[in-house]
C-alpha cells in the first residue's frame, strides 16, 4: 500500500471519521441509481465517500463522493478543516518533481488492439436526458507537443463504442491548447484517461501552475513528497503509479462528432461541446479495480474541488494587493464557479472596489463578486445577503463589465461564451459613521448554547 493511492486514503479516512465511508452491498443499477443515492445524501446534508460493491452487470465496484467534502480534502492534506485554505495556497507553490516507478499495479491486466472494449467497464448514466453513459472521473493526461510539459485535467467523456469516446474540452485551457497545437501539426494528441486517484491528484489537476510546470510537480508539493509516476504501455506518457484504471489512446486530429447533452455543474443539461473524439489503444487495470465516478450536476462531488481551487487562487491574488483578507467562499449556490464572496478588513478608502476586478480576473468562469467587511460570515449566505441589503447603494456600489470572457457552459452566456460580470461593494464606507451592528455579549452566547443543549436542542 502507498499513501498516494486511493484505497489507502479511503481506509484511513474511514478509520479517522466513522461514518465517513459507506459501503453499499445491495445491487445498484448503472442507470441513474447511484446518482440518485448521492443526491439523497446531499439533500440530507451528508457527503460520505460511497463504495457501491454490487453493480448490476459488472464485477467492478464504483466509488464516488471522494471529492465531496472539505473535511475529506483537509484529511488528504493532513490538516484541520480550518487550516485547509491557507495550507492549500501554501503547498500549491511548492513544486516537487515526480519520481518514476517501474511495474505499476495498473499493469496487472492489459487489453490491447482488438481486445479493447470500454463498454465492459461500469460506465454510469447520471440523469434522464444524458446523451449516453459518461466517464466523469476520468483524468485526462497529455503533454505539450512543443515543450513536452505535462498536464492533467477532468473533461467529460461520452461512451460511443468499444474503443471510442466523445470528449469536450470546453474549459479551453491547457488540454484544449495542446490538442490545438498537435492538430495544427497534423498529429493526434496522445492522451491517457486515468481513474481511481487520491484526492490530492484531483486538487493538483485543477490547479493553474506556470506553463513550464507540470501538474505532477504541483501534486508533489501537495503530497510533500515526489509523486510516483509510471510509463504507459502504448503511448509516450507517464501517469500516477497507483491509478486503478488507465485507458491509453489519442484525441484524433480534425475529427469532430456530436457529443452530449450532459447534466453539467450549472444544474442544466449542456449541448455545448468542442466535439472531440478519443480512440482507445489499450486498457490497463489493477487486480480487482475500482471504477471512480464523480457525481453529475450540482452535487458536491462535482463542484467542491472547483470551489476550493478558486478560493485558493482568489486568496492568493487578493493577498498580493491588500494585507487583510479574512475569508473567501465560492458557494454551491453559484455552481462553485460563478460567484465569490470575499471579506476584508478595510485599511484605506477604495479597497473594496479595487479588489473587485482582481477577483474577476482570477478565473473567467467568475461573473459575480461580492466584497464584504470582516464582520460578515462569508460562509453564511443569509449574512451576505443582509450586508447587501443594508450596506449597498446600487448607483455607487455595483460595477458591471459587459461582453467579457465567460464560461461556454453557462446557459446565460452567448454561444461564444461571452457574459456580463458584476461586482458588488457591500462594505461600509471607510472612515465614515455607519450604523452599529447588534451583537450579543460573548459570555451570554456561551451560556445560551449550554442552556439550550441541556434542553435537548
Amino acid at each position: 500500500m502507498s499513501r498516494q493511492e486511493l484505497r489507502t486514503f479511503v481506509q484511513e479516512y474511514g478509520e479517522a471519521h466513522p461514518g465517513g465511508v459507506l459501503r453499499i452491498n445491495e445491487p445498484v443499477s448503472l442507470s441513474l441509481e447511484h446518482q440518485a443515492i448521492v443526491e439523497e445524501f446531499e439533500r440530507r446534508r451528508r457527503s460520505p465517500i460511497i463504495l457501491f460493491e454490487h453493480i448490476l452487470g459488472s464485477d467492478i465496484p464504483i466509488i464516488c463522493n471522494v471529492y465531496a467534502s472539505r473535511r475529506a480534502f483537509a484529511f488528504a492534506l493532513g490538516v484541520d478543516e480550518a487550516e485547509l485554505p491557507m495550507e492549500y495556497v501554501r503547498r500549491m507553490g511548492e513544486y516537487i518533481k515526480p519520481t518514476v516507478v517501474d511495474d505499476p499495479p495498473f499493469l496487472n491486466a492489459v487489453q490491447e488492439g482488438k481486445k479493447v472494449d470500454i463498454t465492459k467497464l461500469p460506465v454510469p448514466s447520471y440523469y434522464p436526458g444524458d446523451g449516453a453513459p459518461y466517464f466523469t472521473a476520468g483524468m485526462l493526461v497529455a503533454k505539450d507537443p512543443d515543450t513536452g510539459v505535462g498536464t492533467a485535467g477532468y473533461h467529460r467523456l461520452q461512451l460511443k463504442g468499444p474503443n471510442k469516446l466523445g470528449v469536450s474540452l470546453h474549459s479551453r485551457r491547457r488540454m484544449f491548447e495542446y490538442q490545438r497545437r498537435a492538430e495544427a501539426q497534423g498529429k493526434n494528441l496522445e492522451v491517457a484517461i486515468v481513474l481511481g486517484l487520491h484526492p490530492i491528484l484531483g486538487m493538483a489537476a485543477l490547479s493553474y501552475p506556470p506553463a513550464d510546470i507540470s501538474k505532477w510537480e504541483v501534486a508533489g508539493g501537495l503530497f510533500c513528497e515526489p509523486l510516483q509516476i509510471s510509463a504507459c504501455t502504448n503511448i509516450d506518457l507517464m501517469v500516477p503509479t497507483w491509478a486503478e484504471i488507465v485507458i491509453e489512446g489519442e484525441i484524433l486530429a480534425n475529427v469532430r462528432e456530436p457529443e452530449g447533452p450532459f447534466g453539467e455543474f450549472t444544474g442544466y443539461f449542456s449541448r455545448r461541446s468542442t466535439q472531440h473524439v478519443f480512440e482507445a489503444k489499450a486498457i490497463c487495470m489493477r487486480m480487482n479495480p475500482w471504477f471512480q465516478s464523480i457525481g453529475s450536476g450540482r452535487v458536491s462531488d462535482h463542484i467542491m474541488p472547483l470551489a476550493l481551487l478558486r478560493e485558493a487562487e482568489i486568496r492568493k491574488a487578493v493577498s498580493r494587493v491588500i494585507p487583510n483578507v479574512k475569508d473567501v467562499y465560492v458557494p454551491n449556490s453559484g455552481a462553485s464557479a460563478f460567484t465569490a464572496y470575499v471579506s476584508i478588513k478595510q485599511t484605506r478608502p477604495g479597497e473594496a472596489k479595487h479588489v473587485i476586478p482582481i477577483v474577476l480576473g482570477v478565473d473567467h468562469y467568475l461573473k459575480l463578486v461580492v466584497i464584504l467587511d470582516d464582520d460578515i460570515d462569508v460562509f453564511d449566505e443569509t449574512d451576505v445577503l443582509w450586508a447587501i441589503a443594508t450596506r449597498v447603494q446600487a448607483d455607487s456600489d455595483i460595477i458591471t463589465i459587459p461582453s467579457s470572457l465567460g464560461a461556454i457552459l453557462d446557459p446565460s452566456a452567448t454561444a461564444q461564451g461571452l457574459t456580463a460580470k458584476m461586482g458588488i461593494d457591500a462594505t461600509r464606507p471607510f472612515g465614515e459613521e455607519f450604523g452599529e451592528r447588534l451583537k450579543m455579549d460573548p459570555e451570554k452566547v456561551a451560556w445560551a448554547q449550554e442552556f439550550v443543549t441541556r434542553l435537548g436542542g
